[in-house]
């Protein structure tokens, strides 16, 4: 079998891992960045917002001394882990938390253009190549009169942030670890409650289509897939027990031509060497008649259900007295009774009962059962018919006294061709198709047929049709 869904499904797996690994690596990490920058950037904004306001506005304004506002940079530097500037619009330094103060010798940041950030408050870099590291630089001016006097710029080393940045990373690689691993979980679910029984269907299928029907397999599985498993085993059991049917059919058509067949031949040989004398010839003749009733019949059956199985039984309805069908179908048994010392005794509802059913079908199915009631039963015995009314429904019964049926035969005696051991010993010109054709019109009508058998006691059919309305006889 080609294993190729299960390594599609872990090949799709590993790819889920990897493009995980890549958005967190890529995506992920600049949107970290990026966000732990604005979070940074905004509250050291507030902070140099609020020294621009407080401490630098009490400098340019002589309200306090360098030495002051120097030692709250120095603190805030310690605090915030900054540096903190306090510059004019030309750029000369005038504090520096980094380096004592110093008024003697001026700094002055070359290139120094306030406008350049476009009209942003933080920028990233070496602010005017005055760092040899990228640095966070937020700068918040200082105002009096409605004048910019100067800046307050608090740098932030980028080092930090992405130090940071890093730390989260390595939380969200660790979570797409563990999302990994659990993920697993499904992996293991497929394989257990998908893949392994999707093969043993596959192997069952490869079994079924090299022939060998008889193949078992099991899934535990109540879900789709298990009704899958037991649907297809169903279906394999059902087409080997139809190839075990067609085996027996030809079997037993075989056996019930070639009987017959030889007879007849056996016979006209007989005639044709001078075996039988010439005054013999009507007998053997009438015997050969016989055995060619007998295939005639026998062909007629398997006629009948070839055209029930391939285009459906054709029912033609109509309102008739069943009691009538079932007087004239004993009394076609007449002379067969005389001969066994049989009697047919009708136990029937009233004068006339009407049904809504095929007249033609429902006196087949009586000829059948009947016909079997007679094969089987003893000398000098009694076989009833009785109809009974109830629950607008007509119950016909044909019951017999004769060799009974075996326990184990019971649920075979529907099955085309089949005759227990019994049966072939008492009568070996049956063709065993009575009972299918009889189960099959009384199911066409929509109606059951039952059987109840004693071995060595007797056997009683019981079917059911629809009751119809009195005086609309066919």
């Amino acid at each position: 079998m080609r294993k190729t869904l299960y390594l599609k499904f872990l090949l799709a797996y590993l790819i889920f891992g990897f493009f995980g690994f890549i958005v967190v690596a890529t995506f992920v990490s600049n949107m970290t960045m990026e966000q732990l920058k604005r979070e940074r950037a905004e509250a050291l904004y507030r902070e140099a917002t609020l020294i621009a306001n407080t401490y630098a506005s009490d400098l340019y304004n002589n309200e306090t001394s360098l030495d002051t506002v120097k030692k709250q940079l120095d603190a805030l530097d310690t605090y915030l882990s900054a540096t903190l500037w306090i510059i004019n619009p030309s750029g000369r330094m005038v504090l520096n938390s980094k380096a004592p103060v110093d008024v003697e010798n001026e700094t002055v940041i070359e290139g120094f253009d306030p406008t350049g950030t476009e009209n942003s408050y933080y920028t990233t870099g070496t602010f005017f190549d005055s760092f040899a590291e990228d640095q966070l630089s937020v700068f918040a001016p200082i105002t009096s009169n409605f004048k910019v006097k100067g800046y307050v710029v608090i740098h932030y080393p980028l080092s930090n942030i992405t130090a940071s940045c890093n730390s989260l990373l390595n939380i969200s690689y660790l979570m797409l670890i563990i999302l990994f691993l659990l993920s697993m979980i499904i992996l293991i679910f497929f394989t257990e409650m998908v893949y392994l029984p999707l093969r043993k269907i596959t192997e069952a299928t490869e079994q079924y289509a090299s022939g060998n029907m008889h193949y078992e397999f099991q899934i535990e599985s109540e879900d789709e897939i298990g009704y899958l498993g037991a649907t297809l085993s169903y279906m394999a059991s059902e087409i080997a027990r139809s190839e075990d049917d067609q085996k027996k059919f030809v079997a037993n058509v075989s056996h019930d031509f070639r009987s017959p067949l030889t007879s007849i031949k056996g016979y006209l040989e007989a005639m044709l060497d001078g075996t039988i004398p010439t005054e013999l010839y009507e007998k053997y003749v009438t015997i050969v008649l016989n055995e060619t009733e007998r295939l005639i019949k026998l062909t007629n059956s398997l006629l009948t259900l070839n055209n029930l199985n391939t285009k459906g039984m054709l029912l033609d309805k109509s309102i008739f007295d069943i009691n009538r069908v079932i007087r004239d179908t004993a009394a076609s048994f007449e002379g067969t009774c005389k001969s066994k010392t049989m009697a047919i005794e009708l136990i029937l509802t009233g004068d006339e009962l009407y049904v809504n059913a095929d007249v033609g079908k429902i006196q087949q199915v009586l000829y059948n059962l009947l016909d079997n009631a007679i094969k089987f039963s003893h000398f000098d015995s009694i076989i009833k018919i009785e109809t009974t009314e109830k629950h607008n429904k007509v119950f016909i019964s044909v019951k017999d006294s004769g060799i009974g049926i075996p326990k184990d035969d019971l649920k075979l005696i529907w099955d085309r061709f089949y005759k227990s051991d019994l049966s072939r010993g008492k009568d070996k010109k049956g063709t065993g198709l009575g009972l299918s054709i009889t189960k099959e019109i009384i199911h066409a009508h929509g109606e059951h047929i039952n059987v109840i058998s004693t071995e060595g006691v007797g056997t009683e059919f019981i079917f059911s049709l629809p009751l119809g309305d009195d005086g609309e006889d066919d």
